[in-house]
C-alpha cells in the first residue's frame, strides 16, 4: 500500500514538473510522510487529484477534419474498342484538367486548376455498362490526390454518359490521409471529349 502511494505521489510530482517552467519537486520530507498512516488518505486524495487534473489538461489529438467540394473534369479520351463474347470492351486513358468550383476549405481550394490522368476499363452489354477508372489529379504545387471511379448506369457513346461514384483514396502532401466519396455525372461529347461534374464529401483522421 505504501509503495503504491509513493508511486502515485511521484506521478503527481512528474506531472506537475511537466506543466511548469519553474524548477519544481516534492520535498523529501513530503515523500517520507507518504509512509505515515496518519497522512495516507490525504496524500492519496491530493496526489490522485493532481494526476487526474494533469491528464484532463493534457494536449488532445487533433480533431478530425472534413468538408465538401465540387469539381468539373474535362478530358480527352484515347481508347481502343473490342467486340467480345462478353460484350463491347473499351480501355484507354482520359487526360485533361480539373477545376474546383466550390469548396468548404483546404486542402481543396475553390478556383484551383489541376491536371488529371485516368486509365479506364469499360464493358458494355445489353444490360448496361460496367466501368472502372483509377485517376490521379496533380495540383499546381505538385501534390496529388487519387480517386477510383465506378459506374454502372448509362453508356460511353458520344451523346451519352451517366451517373457514377468516385472513392477518394488519399494522396501526397496536403492530400495525405484524405478519404471520402463523391457522386458524379459524366457526358460524352463528340471528338472523344468527356466532361464530368462531381460533388464530394471528404474526411481525414
Amino acid at each position: 500500500m505504501d509503495a503504491a502511494l509513493l508511486a502515485l505521489a511521484n506521478s503527481a510530482d512528474s506531472c506537475l514538473r511537466s506543466r511548469t517552467s519553474h524548477p519544481y519537486h516534492l520535498a523529501p520530507e513530503v515523500l517520507e510522510v507518504v509512509g505515515s498512516r496518519m497522512f495516507r488518505t490525504r496524500v492519496m486524495a491530493v496526489a490522485l487529484a493532481t494526476v487526474l487534473g494533469c491528464l484532463a489538461t493534457a494536449p488532445t489529438l487533433a480533431a478530425d477534419e472534413g468538408g465538401t467540394f465540387s469539381v468539373i473534369r474535362s478530358y480527352v479520351r484515347d481508347h481502343a474498342t473490342l467486340e467480345h463474347a462478353e460484350g463491347t470492351i473499351s480501355a484507354g486513358t482520359l487526360e485533361g484538367t480539373v477545376t474546383t468550383h466550390a469548396s468548404s476549405g483546404e486542402p481543396f481550394t475553390q478556383g484551383e486548376h489541376s491536371l488529371i490522368r485516368c486509365v479506364f476499363y469499360a464493358k458494355s452489354t445489353a444490360e448496361g455498362v460496367s466501368l472502372e477508372a483509377p485517376c490521379t489529379t496533380t495540383d499546381g504545387s505538385g501534390d496529388r490526390w487519387y480517386t477510383l471511379s465506378h459506374r454502372s448506369a448509362g453508356d460511353i457513346a458520344a451523346g451519352g454518359g451517366g451517373e457514377g461514384r468516385w472513392i477518394l483514396m488519399g494522396g501526397t502532401g496536403k492530400y495525405a490521409g484524405v478519404t471520402g466519396t463523391c457522386t458524379y455525372d459524366t457526358s460524352y461529347l463528340t471528338q472523344d471529349r468527356v466532361v464530368t461534374v462531381g460533388t464530394c464529401a471528404w474526411e481525414r483522421r
